[in-house]
């Protein structure tokens, strides 16, 4: 008799034997086996890209926080204005374009619009030195900068292995075109968040004779600046910081801001322009900023006298700022302060100054810009009408010596009679006549003081 056991295995083995045989279980297994050997495959396949990509392929990010950032993407809107001219096939161009506006406004009331095309978010191919490469532009807006509020951007470029001795070359291709446009200019910057921009255009120099002072001022504060930038090691050999202060005073017009925009640009610096009423500026934004501006530039605070009521900044629509007056104090000389820095301050009334403001350390040199004396007026009469190369001139040497030397015994008389006249208004008075009527009308100008 047989065991039941044996029989038991014999029927295991006979269905083992027939699922192995069904067609069903054949084909399973067929279709797991190439599953797996599908994914296998998929992974070799990235391995090997990635390690090809790393072995042939090198890739350079810049970030927005890095001064190359501004001066690549508009070095890529030059060369899309060159594939333009060339002709280049439509798919070399960028398609995917941003536009950075800049409104400058003026003190008339009027105001200009600039409009710069720069490659967008996206990817786009650029040649260089007959190497292609892959520009990826990104912009990640779910995470801002803490301090500022733009979101991060990032510029990955990518080429062969071979070609990464370009890169270098092209940073420093896209810097001196950024320089070359503001070579002999004077660039304005302002304070974005805690950041100083370029505001505008750069502008052309102004030349330190074009704004006519009294005699003797601006040589003095020409020559303190020049000692100044003499004497690095004499401020470090004494411990003292490396800063200087300079505040300009008097009357409306009188010249005051165009003499620090000309003294710039005679030491080739650039100008921050500081607003102390901008809305968001607290006391730490405001020591991050005049520690940090760019080399070269004189910081520029304009009618300081009505940035602070009884120590309380306040505007003209009743907005108190967070800028405090201590701080404001401590950013100039205190021990958050920088160095390196030249400060000028500009007021119509020094009388309402605090004297904790105008103290030496943060106010080194003071100088009067006042209104026009005879002196003044004749030279700047003598710079629009007494000019012998000047094509449009109208009057004879005679005469326009004789116009000059009238229009300052005018300038005598009204001072003596305690009127006075601006340099703006003379000048304005200037460009709108000739010399005749010039003469004839600026009595209509003076003011009593």
């Amino acid at each position: 008799m047989t065991s039941p056991w044996l029989l038991l295995a014999n029927d295991s083995i006979l269905v083992d034997l027939s699922v192995k045989c069904s067609p069903y279980f054949q084909a399973g297994f067929g279709l797991m086996s190439l599953g797996v050997g599908l994914t296998v495959l998929r992974k070799s396949l990235i391995v090997g890209t990635n390690t090809l990509r790393r072995r042939m392929l090198v890739t350079l990010e810049i970030n927005n926080k890095d001064k190359a950032y501004e001066w690549f993407l508009a070095w890529m809107s030059s060369q899309g204005t060159l594939a333009q001219k060339s002709r280049l096939a439509p798919w070399t161009r960028s398609h995917e374009l941003s536009v950075e506006t800049t409104v400058e406004q003026r003190k008339n009331g009027s105001s200009s619009a600039l409009f710069k095309l720069v490659a967008g978010p996206g990817t786009h191919y650029v040649r260089y030195k007959g190497a292609w490469m892959q520009v990826k532009r990104e912009r990640e807006t779910r995470a801002m900068q803490l301090m500022s509020g733009t979101p991060w951007e990032t510029v990955t470029l990518t080429t062969l292995s071979r070609d990464r001795n370009l890169f270098p070359e092209l940073l420093t291709e896209a810097k001196d075109l950024a320089m070359r446009g503001q070579e002999g200019k004077l660039v304005i910057h302002t304070a974005w968040g805690i950041e100083w921009r370029p505001f505008g255009q750069p502008r052309v120099k102004r030349p330190v004779q074009s704004v006519v002072l009294a005699p003797g001022i601006a040589e003095n504060i020409e020559s303190d600046i020049k000692s100044f930038l003499d004497r690095r090691q004499w401020y470090a050999d004494r411990g003292i910081p490396y800063r200087r202060g300079y505040l300009l005073h008097g009357p409306p017009g009188s010249g005051k801001t165009s003499f620090i925009q000309a003294l710039a640009g005679s030491f080739s610096y650039d100008i921050c322009l500081l607003n102390l009423s901008e809305r968001g500026l607290a006391d730490d934004k405001l020591f991050h900023l005049m520690s940090n501006a760019p080399e070269r530039s004189f910081i520029l605070i304009e009618d300081i006298d009505a940035a602070f009521n009884k120590r309380v900044q306040t505007t003209e629509d009743g907005y108190q700022s967070s800028v405090t007056f201590s701080g404001f104090l401590n950013a100039l000389d205190g021990v958050a302060s920088g160095e390196e820095r030249i400060i000028f301050m500009t007021t119509n009334h020094v009388e309402r100054l605090d004297p904790a403001l105008i103290r030496p350390g943060r106010v080194d040199l003071t100088e009067l810009i006042d209104d026009a004396t005879p002196e003044q007026a004749r030279t700047l009469f003598d710079r629009f009408y007494g000019g012998k190369d000047m094509p449009d001139r109208t009057i004879t040497d005679k005469e326009a010596a004789k116009l000059s030397m009238t229009l300052g015994q005018i300038i005598g008389e009204e001072m003596r009679q305690g009127r006075r006249i601006s340099m703006a208004a003379l000048q304005g008075c200037f460009i709108r006549n000739d010399a005749q009527n010039a003469i004839a009308k600026c009595r209509d100008l003076f003011v009593l003081r």
